[in-house]
């Protein structure tokens, strides 16, 4: 009876609470807008969503955009009846303490950006009343890159729904003279390409995208939902070689130098790649296919040097040689022939790379160094702030290091840290069908030296940017910004070095462009997004006052200017009685996260898996998900011990002598997990309701056992981990700690470094790494809403034929059923849901896509095979 009454009472709550959901069945958006003006290379761009709720009850309606990862957001504004609210840009702590304060009365709060590869994604929601409109705009801005000989003018449309209103416009004004444009994406198919239209005169082009509601629906990767993809408009200006386009106001100038007609520089290039195990399978492949590819495309008075690392240095050859046909040939066989295997000496290769080039100089050459790692350094020194000292000694600024990061695993902070000390740049390479192209790609930006030791004077000219560049490559433009003092005299000119001749460039007849007053405004937000930028990347290289300095003086501009930037957020202003989003901007690798959205009388939902639980004034915990429908009640929730009786048809499992981990009572708290297959368009994942203990790895063979105990406290990971060596020695692991048993002694472990056994453990900040044999597990230490847990990744898998473990399970093949919701694995349909999950096998936990299905469907058997 009290059964039924709960049950009852449960029942009445969640259609309570169905309305207020969001369900875009309910509302339309009548008008989406995107408005770009571009001017001397400094991009702003306007989104503009008008909708309207089409039913007589109040309903939660969503904005949902992506923007460049390198623009700033500084402006956005809700309009409903007539009432605009603002968003306001705070320093992040004062941001960070609206939300805390928001989540400790049990409100929607949360940080709503998190990063892709090209995009961030701006999100936010508002009840609107009956029948009632609402306008979403927001801006962004963001100076264009030149890369290859162009600029790419990058706009995501995606408004979830066919549009009858939709305009994409775009104006450019160049005082240098367009030189083409042109429009690519993929929403630039042969399904849209009479909605596309482009113009070009003189010093201005047009490009406006207005498709049809209809083409909306047909286009490649459209449907019901309307529009999803980018539209690229690429361009570039007219070039002289000559001092380049400079443009001036009363109070500021912007200086755009890529000089056309030089000679190239010939160079001295080194590679290292890491072919240490963590590189293995289609990374290994897609590197030797680049690398082959590169070697072909080095020019013959080029001279260069091969060198692989794990934990040993392996050299092609133990001198810089000349990239002759026969010398080409014989590093690409070398590069055939790489293997993956072992540990990552970093420190040993980068100071190898850099003896070969300190050992051969070449007067009148550009020398540079290429890193290519995809893991931390594990071998050799491993203390990250001692490498970064051997390589700025032995680099001793003579030439840059680019430091490539392949793959979401890598310490990117790390690699970024170590090129800026060292005048290069960290790029990611992303883990993807293209990841060849994207090292070419990269490759290709610094093939063509055409200028060394660039040094821009500006006299006349006050709180100047950048001035000194190492190498200026053909293609690309070196853009300085700064203020003018009022004497009114300004003179500007640039020293390089060319082909071992100096070189001058000051003729400024036809260079200098005066503005009036009404172009100060926008030369001074470029002087202040690019000072922003520079100073965030110096900020990273200091510590202590100097680092702190720093860090006011970004806050300051950046407030000023109203700019989201990572040390700022925008309080997203609601209308009474709702509560406002903080909007973070997060660094390269990091991804912001929202919190669990608490309703009221106990009921919450994450966003990231849409379950949550009731606990309060119910008494008694039930499990509930929430759909496109409402919420809908999956199941009471039953401790672990009936949960394990349930998956094992009412059979025990007998515990091994291996010590068990503790057996406690759970709350009902959803895990999801996830699991990647190659070549598939996207993971499986799926849920995990309760406190398990899981086997994470089991491999008999070599008496190696990984176990982990899912966490009780509504976390999302593990709390406790145990690495069994053989009976009676284990390593015993939370986020306190760790100890060691051997023999029935258990000793604390707080060195950062040190064996046990056959294991070598390593303690980083935020990680642990255990290698065993053949097998290098990970065990990344997160943070959530102020609690803290663990979650383990295998990084080099061990070989046999005895290995089990949800780290070590591989996904089924799958195909997609077209037109539906369902996946057809081996011979069985199954039903999938399109969702998200945390991915926390990576320190930044970004959030992906996938498509959730049952464990026993994903995993493709009992989950209870699974559970200690």
């Amino acid at each position: 009876m009290k059964r039924t009454v709960v049950l009852k009472l449960l029942c009445g709550l969640l259609l309570a609470f169905t309305t207020a959901l969001p369900n875009s069945d309910d509302w339309d958006i009548y008008s989406f807008h995107i408005n770009s003006t571009v001017a001397s290379r400094y991009a702003t761009t306007t989104i503009n969503s008008r909708v309207v709720n089409r039913v007589d009850e109040a309903k939660e309606i969503e904005f949902h955009v992506q923007i460049p990862k390198n623009a700033f957001i500084s402006n956005f504004r809700m309009f409903i009846d007539g009432q605009a609210y603002d968003g306001e840009v705070k320093a992040k702590e004062e941001a960070q303490k609206q939300y805390t304060e928001a989540v400790s009365r049990g409100q929607s709060a949360g940080i709503v950006s998190s990063v892709g590869r090209t995009m961030e994604e701006f999100k936010t929601s508002v009840t609107v009343g009956a029948l009632k409109k609402v306008t979403f705009e927001l801006t962004y801005e963001e100076l264009l890159t030149r890369r290859l000989g162009k600029y790419e003018l990058q706009i995501h449309a995606r408004p979830m729904q066919p549009v009858k209103d939709f305009k994409v416009d775009v104006h450019i004004r160049e005082q240098a003279g367009i030189n083409f444009v042109d429009v690519k994406g993929g929403l630039n198919t042969n399904a849209l390409a009479n909605a596309v239209t482009k113009t070009h005169a003189g010093q201005e082009a047009w490009v406006h995208f207005y498709p049809t509601e209809d083409q909306q629906k047909t286009c490649d990767g459209c449907g019901e939902q309307g529009l999803n993809g980018d539209l690229v408009v690429v361009y570039d200006v007219n070039r002289e070689n000559t001092l380049g386009d400079i443009e001036t106001s009363p109070d500021y100038f912007v200086h755009h130098f890529a000089p056309a007609g030089l000679p190239r520089i010939s160079k001295n290039v080194v590679f290292l790649i890491d072919q240490s195990g963590s590189m293995h399978g289609r990374k290994m492949e897609q590197t030797r296919l680049a690398l082959i590819h590169i070697l072909g495309d080095l020019a013959q008075d080029d001279f260069f040097g091969l060198i692989t690392f794990d934990g040993e240095i392996s050299h092609w050859k133990r001198e810089l040689l000349q990239a002759t046909s026969e010398n080409v040939e014989s590093a690409k066989s070398f590069a055939r022939n790489i293997e993956d295997q072992g540990a990552t000496n970093i420190n040993g290769a980068v100071l190898a790379g850099a003896r070969l080039l300190n050992d051969h100089p070449r007067e009148g050459s550009a020398s540079l160094l290429i890193l290519l790692t995809d893991g931390d350094p594990t071998a050799g020194v491993i203390n990250l702030e001692v490498i970064q000292s051997n390589v700025r000694k032995a680099i001793a600024g003579k030439f840059p290091l680019y430091c490539l990061g392949f793959g979401s695993d890598v310490n990117f902070d790390f690699l970024e840290k170590m090129s800026l000390q060292n005048k290069g740049v960290a790029r990611r390479i992303y883990e993807a069908s293209d990841a060849d192209s994207q090292l070419k790609g990269f490759y290709e930006e610094v093939a063509t030296p055409l200028l060394t030791d660039v040094t821009m004077v500006y006299i006349g000219g006050t709180n100047v940017t950048q001035t000194t560049f190492s190498h200026y490559y053909n293609g690309s433009e070196i853009v300085v910004a700064g203020q003018i003092t009022g004497n009114g005299s300004f003179t500007p000119y640039v020293e390089a070095i060319s082909v071992n001749l100096p070189i001058k460039f000051g003729e400024i007849s036809n260079t200098i462009h005066t503005s009036d007053d009404s172009s100060d405004s926008r030369l001074q937000r470029v002087w202040a997004y690019l000072t922003v930028k520079q100073l965030l990347e110096k900020e990273l290289l200091l510590s202590g006052a100097e680092k702190e300095e720093l860090k006011e003086q970004i806050l300051e501009l950046s407030l000023k200017h109203k700019f989201v930037t990572p040390l700022t957020s925008m309080v997203v202003t609601k209308p009474p009685g709702e509560d406002a989003d903080v909007l973070n901007k997060p660094r390269e690798g990091k991804t912001a996260r929202k919190t669990t959205r608490v309703i009221s009388s106990g009921l919450g939902i994450s966003p990231r898996t849409g379950y949550g639980f009731i606990s309060q004034p119910l008494g008694e915990a039930k499990l509930f998900q929430r759909s496109r429908y409402g919420i809908l009640l999956v199941a009471p929730v039953l401790d672990w011990r009936q949960h394990h009786r349930l998956r094992q048809g009412g059979v025990r499992v007998a515990a091994t002598k291996r010590p068990p981990l503790t057996t406690t009572t759970p709350d009902p708290l959803t895990h999801r997990f996830l699991l990647r297959a190659e070549n598939q368009s996207l993971p499986l994942c799926f849920d995990v309701s309760g406190s398990f203990h899981l086997k994470l790895l089991h491999h008999h063979s070599a008496n190696l056992f990984v176990d982990g105990e899912l966490d009780k406290v509504k976390l999302g990971g593990f709390t406790r981990i145990v690495v069994h060596l053989r009976t009676d020695h284990y390593i015993d692991i939370d986020f306190n700690g760790m100890s060691v048993r051997e023999d029935h002694t258990v000793t604390p472990k707080t060195e950062d470094h040190f064996t046990t056994g056959r294991a070598t453990v390593i303690t980083r900040d935020k990680e642990i790494d255990i290698t065993a044999g053949d097998t290098r597990l990970l065990i990344y230490r997160h943070e959530k809403d102020g609690k803290n847990f663990l979650w383990p990744v295998l990084r080099q898998t061990p070989s046999g034929d005895d290995i089990f473990g949800i780290l070590v399970h591989k996904a089924p093949i799958y195909e997609e059923i077209s037109a539906t919701s369902k996946l057809k694995i081996g011979h069985q349909e199954v039903d999938v849901t399109r969702s998200s999950v945390m991915d926390y096998s990576v320190p930044s936990s970004p959030t992906v896509d996938c498509l959730l299905t049952s464990p026993d469907i994903a995993l493709q058997k009992s989950l209870g095979e699974f559970i200690i």
